[in-house]
């Protein structure tokens, strides 16, 4: 069995895939799809036009399809059950459903269209970046998502369990983004925040996609 992930590089969400592969030991191929400009037929494969796509080739050349990020992490985690990232006890598995949930909505979509839209893409497709929406989205949308994950990490070093789960990742993965677009929470506001982006964004399954990412931005 073979894996493709369909999707760009700078996206929150197939970002969070990669990571999620790399600390699972998972090979894949990376296909670049851009959601601005899909190919022909993809939304046969991906009715919502989203990406990622997991690409699923069995040895007889058959293909299958999976859209969607969390769809995804929940197969490979199954699939591959060594090093579970979705915890299994109950509890724990649902608070870290919960902060997945909550980064992919309510962070992906302020920082994504607040900040990463109006600024990195602008610049991809050759236009002035928006810097008045970016700031604005930093001082008036953002503080409530911001005060809620320096109240829930606290001293922990990771979210949930006390180890990395997908909580981390996906919470983790749009930051990136931001940072990208020269922005970052800041440190004295949230300083617990701050701390434990830096820890997870020095993670090697993450520092692989951002110097990857880094490289492609500067041309």
């Amino acid at each position: 069995m073979k894996y493709r992930i369909l999707g760009s590089q700078m996206s929150p969400f197939v970002r969070k895939v990669r990571v999620f592969c790399a600390e699972k030991g998972i090979d894949y191929e990376l296909e670049p799809v851009s959601p601005f400009d899909p190919p022909e037929g993809f939304t046969e494969i991906s009715p919502l036009k989203r990406i990622p796509v997991l690409v699923i080739e069995d040895d007889d050349g058959t293909r299958r399809y999976l859209p969607d990020s969390s769809v995804i992490c929940a197969f490979l985690d199954q699939m591959h059950p060594e090093h579970r990232l979705i915890p299994e006890a109950p509890l724990a598995r649902g608070e870290a459903l919960w902060f997945e949930e909550y980064a992919d909505s309510e962070l992906a979509s302020s920082i994504g269209f607040g900040i990463f839209r109006p600024v990195m893409v602008a610049r991809m497709q050759g236009q002035k970046p928006d810097m008045d929406k970016a700031h604005d989205t930093l001082e008036n949308r953002l503080p409530r998502p911001f005060t809620y994950l320096d109240g829930q990490i606290g001293d922990k070093p990771f979210l949930v369990e006390d180890r990395l789960t997908i909580a981390d990742i996906a919470t983790t993965t749009s930051f990136v983004n931001m940072q990208h677009c020269g922005f970052e929470p800041d440190e004295k506001r949230w300083p617990r925040l701050s701390a434990y982006l830096k820890r997870m964004m020095n993670l090697p399954s993450f520092q692989a996609c951002i110097a990857e990412e880094r490289k492609m931005i500067s041309g």
